[in-house]
């Protein structure tokens, strides 16, 4: 079940990036600049529409959230010791 569209996902990160490129005082020409990337390129990524992911890195990378970029795949946390054993079984499953 999927909380979100892709689209509303968008939507979310282009958003975001806009207030943190705002809040580091930052011109969209200045972001473009920075990311390597056409300032029509900035325009879309904002206005949540497609754009590649190669993008979206050089940007998150020019608004210095590298840290945060690599932090959506995590692996969620063990809630009990029988989560730990399933992963582990898991994992020797995927070696052999």
């Amino acid at each position: 079940m999927m909380l979100y569209s892709p689209a509303e996902i968008a939507r979310t990160l282009g958003g975001q990036a806009k207030a943190r490129r705002l809040a580091l005082g930052m011109r969209q020409a200045d972001l473009a600049a920075a990311a390597g990337v056409p300032i029509t390129t900035v325009r879309r990524f904002e206005a949540g529409q497609n754009v590649g992911l190669d993008v979206v890195v050089n940007i998150a990378l020019a608004l210095r959230a590298e840290r945060e970029l690599l932090g959506v795949f995590t692996v969620p946390r063990a809630g009990s010791i029988d989560d730990v054993l399933r992963r582990t079984r898991q994992r020797q499953r995927a070696r052999a």
